[in-house]
């Protein structure tokens, strides 16, 4: 397993450089002069010349490309003059509303995925399958910013059992940090769901047709005991890449319900800091959302080869 283990992380480091090449060269191909957009429209050319100058753009691109990875390699991911405050500092005080999004909206995504999923592959071929899998295709189908308008029109504006928009630290109380978060939660989760719903349906079917699952029926196992107990468990392996995915693409892609819901997250940083040409923050950001995807998808490694013996043993081979 330690051997697996190392194989694995070594295997990403080229794929953080690739990225970081990608993040770099496609910030620095946008038009527009990031000191002239800090300084305003009324700023001369020779203060323009020496903002560039201190935040290193009067360079060659490629030796600004080696300044900036090689003070990453120290824990240094740059200066947002705009902002006028280290990259990771203006990280860090983004970063806790998009995570609680994100976790809420996988707890809720994964909680109902697997229920219906599992029951729809129970009933396979009647009509509460057919009902599921249709609704499971809305969901996919449907855009975020509709479903989330939709759902403050009828529990924010209708109803009024939840706030329109905003958002609540932790610290200001677990009840009221949920209930400025669920709408968006819901947002989310429900397009994870769909996806979920259809591979956990999918992989069950495939493992019921198993030989094993045909033994543990002959024992007279209860059909629930064999559906949660056999064919879920190995049928599992499938529905935990979709959800490694999941949760990762739900960091990355919260941009448009953050800004729906105001709240105050990484997409909104990041759709903001492009607008004004904050090359570090730009640069900085999403390379290290590139960093936890990577991770969220190494645990859903290790986690394969922790339920499959197989997957690890393959590297020995």
């Amino acid at each position: 397993m330690g051997a697996y283990t190392v194989k694995r992380i070594l295997s990403l480091i080229p794929v953080l450089l690739i990225v970081s090449i990608v993040v770099f060269l496609i910030t620095h191909l946008t038009p527009g002069n990031p000191a002239a957009i800090i300084l305003g429209q009324g700023a001369s050319a020779d203060q323009i010349a020496a903002l560039s100058k201190k935040m290193g753009l009067d360079k060659p691109v490629m030796e600004q490309f080696f300044i900036w990875i090689s003070n990453i390699a120290h824990g240094d991911f740059g200066y947002s003059y705009f902002l006028n405050r280290s990259v990771l500092g203006a990280i860090w005080d983004n970063v806790g509303p998009t995570f609680s999004l994100a976790l809420l909206a996988q707890v809720i995504g994964v909680t109902f995925a697997l229920l219906f999923g599992v029951y729809a592959a129970k009933h396979k071929g009647k009509v509460r399958d057919e009902a599921i899998m249709g609704a499971s295709l809305l969901g996919i189908s449907i855009p975020s910013f509709l479903l989330g308008s939709l759902l403050i029109l009828l529990f924010a504006v209708q109803l009024r059992i939840f706030p329109v928009s905003g958002y609540v630290p932790l610290n200001a109380g677990l009840l009221e940090h949920l209930r400025y978060l669920i709408l968006p939660a819901i947002t989310l989760g429900t397009i994870q769901a769909a996806l979920i719903t259809r591979m956990t349906r999918s992989s069950l079917l495939d493992t019921i047709s198993e030989n094993f699952v045909k033994t543990a029926k002959a024992k007279g196992l209860s059909e629930r005991t064999v559906m949660l107990k056999h064919t879920l468990r190995v049928g599992f392996l499938p529905i935990l890449t979709v959800i490694g995915e999941s949760f990762g693409g739900l960091v990355t892609g919260a941009a448009v319900t953050e800004a729906l819901f105001n709240i105050p997250g990484l997409g909104q940083l990041i759709v903001s800091s492009i607008e004004r040409r904050d090359y570090a923050l730009i640069q900085g950001a999403v390379l290290l959302i590139t960093i936890v995807y990577v991770i969220v998808n190494l645990v859903v490694d290790l986690l394969y080869a922790v339920i499959d013996p197989r997957v690890r043993n393959s590297y020995h081979d």
